[in-house]
């Protein structure tokens, strides 16, 4: 798990920063390396020119920011004198939501544009801010609901005390836009994994159920799809469950009490919806649990640790490809309840010292309060930090904050809705008077009720023809689905055989699409016992694709553990519909290695 970090940076390369071309003329000029004092003085005053030249074009004073704009109105001006600065409130909080795709969490703190600049209030000041942010929200066209996360006094410094300043206080807020329909509900998709054990469907069930657990598996039972998972405790399927938000941020439908609320009336009631994809711990599912990673599309993965076990048997190898697949990650330290203080710190070491390591290179974040969870909350996608949860399903220590982060959770992900329908497929079902009904992720795109698409590829690696009979999205019809969002498709005269997991649901366009038997991929060599060589054979995953592969050509004769390498595969069993830039781990039992798709081969 070394060079974990470094594929994820070279699988997300950023552009480099530029200066402008003098920078560029500037670093060319360090660069080269006259031989000849003639070239020298020639250079010399080719740069004397550009500079000259520069100094005229800077007199004329031709930027246009500097000229048209005029003097922002200080953040502090605007929450306090709302009289006179109503107009610039109402367009930063816009700004600040709109960000947030509907919601976002505004600083009492810190200049929300500048985070540099940090504003001073006193007790009186900040009561006068948060009335005016609640005035704002509530009398505009803003429509949104606003709930403070945190307040803190704190003693002024020296500085401050020279000013009259004996207290300050700071805080958070958060604002959320009222809900409009469910097309329009924000989502955000949470992976939970862990070690057999770990008490990931146990807290997934008292989170999404309400009450607390027995200690005996009493909240789990809801969650489990088959009856051998009931009877072992384990779960070998990819279980879905979804926890909802209202404008304030109070959980929907988790009373504990005996009527369980339905994923309607949840919906219904919420404006954020997070879909909890339960993945198993067991190392003989581990199929399952890298198909959930790697085709549910999760936002953020929440990583279960037993306090009486430490990190220890696949809770590594699932943290090792969320860091490949570049996921954010928070963990949650769970059973502390019975476990002595003594193990549970040293399970906490471990978990530091495993996260700090050149594999991880995280910052480890102990979540102890409210502003903690908000402030994590807040820099989790943007920085390299972890937060780390230590709650207790039994007694409820530390859930509060599990779900005060959880309903503050950014979305982050990026889907391009202007591009052409792209519909990956988890699951298949055939319900009865409605046919075969195909579930899963929008990757790009949108469509509506009644549009022509194309599903593939079958066995011959050919694309269907068909059209979109009905829509479902958290089992509510709808007539239009965006890139983004976990939905359901009903299909027209297709039959449910006839479809599985890892097709694709196309735009109907001029020509159909085609499949792929063989592709380039570079790839990172995680762990390997020998040399691999062609003719090599692994389970791949691409998206939602799982098939067996074989290596065909290698740009070297073997590679090994830590290598990386130009390699292209073939699939052994059917051609599959993949592009370049997607992300592919291949496995024989463990990880083995991981890597970016570069180029596709066409034809079966």
């Amino acid at each position: 798990m070394t060079s974990l970090n470094e594929f994820a940076a070279s699988a997300h390369p950023r552009p480099a920063a530029t200066n402008g071309k003098k920078a560029n003329a500037t670093s060319n000029v360090k660069r080269s390396k006259p031989s000849s004092a003639k070239a020298s003085s020639v250079e010399n005053e080719s740069a004397q020119s550009i500079q000259s030249e520069l100094d005229v074009l800077a007199t004329l004073t031709l930027n246009d920011t500097q000229s048209t704009s005029e003097p922002r109105i200080a953040f502090k001006d605007c929450l306090l004198n709302l009289a006179a600065h109503e107009t610039e409130l109402v367009s930063l909080i816009r700004q600040v939501v709109e960000d947030g795709r509907g919601e976002g969490i505004l600083s009492l703190t810190h200049d929300p544009l500048d985070p540099n600049v940090k504003i001073q209030l006193t007790p009186q000041q900040y009561d006068l801010a948060l009335e005016n942010i609640k005035a704002v929200c509530a009398h505009t066209d803003l429509n949104c609901a606003v709930t403070e996360l945190y307040s803190v006094e704190q003693g002024g410094d020296k500085s401050e005390k020279k000013q009259g300043f004996e207290v300050t206080k700071v805080g958070g807020v958060l604002i959320r836009e009222r809900a409009l329909s469910v097309s329009q509900l924000l989502e955000i998709r949470v992976a939970v994994v862990g070690n057999v054990d770990a008490g990931k469907s146990t807290l997934l069930g008292v989170l999404t159920k309400g009450g607390l657990d027995d200690g005996r598996g009493k909240a789990r039972v809801n969650l489990f799809r088959h009856k051998h998972e009931v009877e072992t405790g384990r779960t070998s399927s990819v279980g879905m469950e979804i926890m909802g938000f209202d404008e304030t941020g109070r959980t929907v439908g988790t009373s504990g009490g005996t009527n369980k609320a339905s994923w309607k009336e949840i919906v219904a009631g919420s404006r954020k919806v997070l879909t909890f994809i339960d993945l198993a711990g067991h190392e003989k599912y581990l199929k399952t649990t890298v198909f959930g990673l790697m085709g549910g599309s999760p936002d953020f993965v929440m990583l279960m640790v037993g306090a009486n076990a430490g990190m220890i048997g696949m809770a590594k190898e699932h943290l090792g490809v969320a860091l490949a697949l570049n996921v954010p990650v928070f963990i949650c330290v769970t059973k502390i309840d019975m476990c002595p203080e003594n193990i549970q710190q040293s399970t906490i070491n471990q978990i530091s010292k495993i996260l700090r390591s050149p594999g991880c290179r995280k910052m480890p974040i102990f979540i102890g309060s409210n502003q903690d969870v908000a402030e994590a909350a807040t820099n989790f996608v943007s920085q390299r930090i972890c937060p780390i949860f230590q709650i207790s399903s039994v007694t409820g220590q530390g859930l509060d904050y599990v779900r005060m982060f959880l309903n503050l959770l950014p979305f982050h992900g990026q889907f391009d809705e202007t591009a052409p329908l792209e519909f990956e497929i988890n699951d298949t079902f055939s319900v009865p008077f409605v046919g075969t009904v195909v579930s899963g992720v929008v990757l790009s795109g949108t469509v509506h009720v009644g549009d022509s698409v194309y599903i593939g590829p079958d066995s011959l690696g050919q694309f269907t023809s068909t059209a979109i009979r009905s829509i479902e999205r958290k089992r509510q019809g709808v007539d239009t689905a965006h890139a983004g969002q976990s939905v359901s498709f009903a299909m027209k005269k297709i039959r449910r055989r006839d479809v599985r997991k890892g097709m694709v649901v196309l735009a109907h366009g001029a020509e159909p699409p085609r499949a792929v038997r063989e592709f380039v991929a570079e790839v990172l060599i995680l762990q390997h016992a020998t040399t691999i060589k062609t003719r090599y054979q692994a389970m791949l995953h691409v998206g939602a694709v799982a098939q067996t592969c074989t290596i065909v050509e290698l740009d070297r004769p073997y590679i090994r553990t830590g290598d990386r390498a130009t390699v292209r595969f073939r699939f052994m069993l059917r051609p599959e519909y993949i592009r370049a830039g997607q992300k592919v781990l291949f496995r024989e039992g463990r990880t083995r290695g991981l890597g970016v798709v570069k180029d596709v081969s066409y034809g079966t």
